[in-house]
C-alpha cells in the first residue's frame, strides 16, 4: 500500500462525511453530486487494490493477508450500498447513511494500513 493513497482516500471520506454531515444539520436528503463523490473513492479504493496486487507480487504484501483482503473487499463493498440505500431513501436518513458509510472506509483504511505494516 502506499500511504499517499491511503491518505488521499482518507480524506475524500472526512470531505464526504463533512458535506453528509451538513446535509443531516439541514434536514435534506443525499444528492447525485455526493453519490458521484462516493464513487470517485470508489476509484480511489480500487486503484489502492491494484497497487497493492502489484506491490504484494513483488513481495512487499501485508502480514496476513487473508485478513487484509478481507477489509479490502469490506471497504469496497460499503459505500455502493450506501449509495443504493440513500438512492432509495429520501429522507434526511439517506444523509446519515452516507456519514456513517463514509467515517467506515475511512477507519477500514487506517487499519489496513496496520494490518499492511505488520501492526
Amino acid at each position: 500500500m502506499i500511504l499517499a493513497l491511503l491518505l488521499l482516500v482518507v480524506a475524500l471520506c472526512v470531505v464526504l462525511a463533512g458535506w453528509a454531515g451538513w446535509f443531516v444539520a439541514r434536514d435534506r436528503a443525499v444528492i447525485l453530486n455526493q453519490l458521484w463523490g462516493g464513487a470517485v473513492i470508489e476509484g480511489v479504493v480500487l486503484i489502492q487494490g491494484v497497487v497493492a496486487i502489484v506491490q504484494g507480487a513483488t513481495g512487499a504484501g501485508a502480514d496476513d493477508p487473508l485478513l487484509f483482503w478481507g477489509y479490502y473487499a469490506t471497504t469496497l463493498v460499503i459505500l455502493p450500498v450506501a449509495a443504493a440505500w440513500a438512492f432509495a431513501e429520501r429522507t434526511k436518513w439517506s444523509s446519515v447513511v452516507l456519514l456513517v458509510a463514509s467515517l467506515t472506509v475511512a477507519f477500514l483504511e487506517w487499519r489496513m494500513w496496520q494490518i499492511w505494516m505488520g501492526a
